[in-house]
């Protein structure tokens, strides 16, 4: 992997390329000072990880002299730290427009591109970069990098008409005939199927730092596509009265936390049932571990146990941010291939008792969706740029009322009046979402109507927030909220998979 990206920069470090010869009053120099102030200050807190803070200065240092391309630069790049991709895209355009000169900014740009999966236009920033770098190691690096992906994906574009569509069971029948070690002790499946004594010792397995046979990893997967195939988009959950359900929201390959969250809320059976909210893999660096975790506890318990599709189950969030390479470097290319499979089918939502709508991003750009609209998608794809699938993967609330551009560059924003419109149309009590950090591991906005947990806790070992989860029951649907805190986990930093090019991002 290559080195890590140079921090906020300096105004000093670009002053060469500003040409400024008009005569400066008293005034106009006054606000240059007040936002080199604001700028160094917005700098302290992106090195201590306060991205709301950073962006909220350098705001103040924009306001005070909007041609520093340097202040639109690191409010990028702060952007990219909080994934408001769309953002840091507006912000870099605006670096190069003030200093055309100013390769921070095609670097910003080059990042925001590649988080929204638009890896060619990122390869003419890193591009023009490594040219006038010819000596940067770390420009050459990633250059080269984001140019193989490119190359990668035009082959694959290139040979997909002959390419006969393929299921996972196909793809792994050969492989799963591979005689299994007579030393290998791990967890082992009964007749080719799940037990709970199986997901026991798997956990233990897995909390010990080793790994499942890949035999049995290929079956989970064959059977775990099966069972997805049969359902639809949009899952109808029932929870008779007095029971309780659980929703939990990202765990992004947080395994440890995963195992704390069973440890605080019981173990998953038919009397424990739960939903996790997608986002289940990436930045964390037992994702691998997570997933079949996950998939495990689906195949034991099919109809006590859910999980929603997120945006980073897809191939261009799992190429950048490190599910992709922890699976090759645990199993194989092929097994990462059939993981893009059986994401391809996980539901898109769920709906409990007809009045509790869960999905992992949020509402829509257009009036007068049904749910029916949600259960008819063709969601056997990777996530489109537009249209209700992306919507309910990437959109986010918004305080105020109406819809906006999204400060992730996918999906929209929407406000309270939406959420209010679409709830009262399909007769549905709240949303509950996850797709965000949030401080307590939670967030109740929209009075009440829109619901956001997130329960991977000091989120990439940086964030500092609480995790959570929800719990309802069948005959009161009002959300209880547990948080927790992150539990120690062995020295294996987040993103250790991840590509070189995650680092712009």
């Amino acid at each position: 992997m290559s080195s890590a990206p140079s921090p906020p920069e300096s105004s000093a470090a670009v002053a060469a390329d500003v040409k400024d010869a008009s005569p400066e009053g008293p005034e106009k120099s006054a606000n240059k000072e007040k936002a080199e102030e604001f700028k160094n200050q917005a700098n302290e807190f992106f090195k201590s990880k306060d991205y709301d803070q950073a962006v909220m200065l350098y705001t103040e240092a924009i306001a005070l002299d909007e041609t520093n391309a340097v202040y639109y630069a690191n409010r990028s790049f702060a952007y990219l730290r909080q994934e408001a991709f769309g953002y840091a895209l507006s912000d870099a355009v605006q670096a190069i427009k003030c200093n055309p000169g100013y390769l921070k900014g095609y670097y910003r740009r080059a990042g925001a591109h590649m988080a929204l999966g638009k890896f060619k236009l990122a390869l003419q920033d890193l591009e023009f970069v490594a040219k006038r770098c010819p000596n940067d190691k770390d420009a050459q690096t990633k250059y080269t990098e984001c140019k193989k992906i490119v190359q990668k994906m035009a082959f694959e574009r290139a040979i997909a008409v002959d390419k006969q569509e393929k299921s996972v069971m196909e793809m792994c029948r050969d492989l799963e005939s591979a005689t299994i070690e007579a030393d290998y002790d791990g967890p082992k499946l009964v007749d080719g199927k799940v037990t709970l004594d199986f997901m026991k010792h798997l956990m233990e397995w897995y909390k010990n730092q080793k790994k499942l046979h890949k035999n049995f990893a290929y079956r989970i997967l064959c059977d775990v596509e099966a069972l997805f195939k049969k359902q639809p988009s949009l899952v109808d959950i029932t929870v008779p009265d007095q029971n309780k359900f659980t929703v939990c929201g990202d765990i992004h390959g947080q395994f440890y936390d995963l195992l704390n969250i069973f440890d605080i809320n019981g173990m998953p059976s038919e009397t424990n049932p739960y939903l996790f909210n997608g986002d289940f893999v990436d930045r964390g660096s037992f994702s691998v571990e997570c997933i079949f975790t996950l998939f495990g506890f689906k195949l034991l318990y099919p109809n006590h146990f859910f999980m929603s599709r997120g945006n980073h189950e897809s191939v261009n969030m799992n190429q950048m941010y490190g599910f992709t390479g922890e699976v090759v470097a645990k199993y194989s290319q092929s097994m990462s291939e059939m993981f893009t499979i059986v994401y391809n089918w996980l539901p898109l939502c769920h709906c409990i008792n007809g009045k509790v709508l869960v999905m992992h991003g949020g509402l829509f750009s257009k009036d007068e969706v049904s749910l029916d609209d949600l259960r008819h998608i063709d969601r056997n794809r990777q996530p489109p740029e537009e249209g209700l699938m992306c919507e309910l993967l990437w959109s986010d609330p918004q305080p105020q009322n109406g819809r906006s551009q999204s400060k992730r560059g996918v999906g929209i924003q929407f406000g309270p009046d939406v959420s209010k419109a679409f709830l009262e149309r399909n007769k549905l009590d709240y949303i509950i979402r996850s797709h965000e950090v949030k401080d307590e591991g939670y967030e109740v906005a929209h009075d009440g109507k829109c619901i956001t947990v997130f329960s991977a806790p000091n989120y990439c070992d940086a964030m500092g927030n609480l995790g959570a989860f929800i719990n309802l029951r069948g005959d009161d649907l009002t959300p209880q909220f547990k948080t927790y805190s992150a539990v120690p986990h062995p020295h294996v930093k987040p993103m250790a998979y991840a590509s070189a090019l995650s680092m712009l991002a």
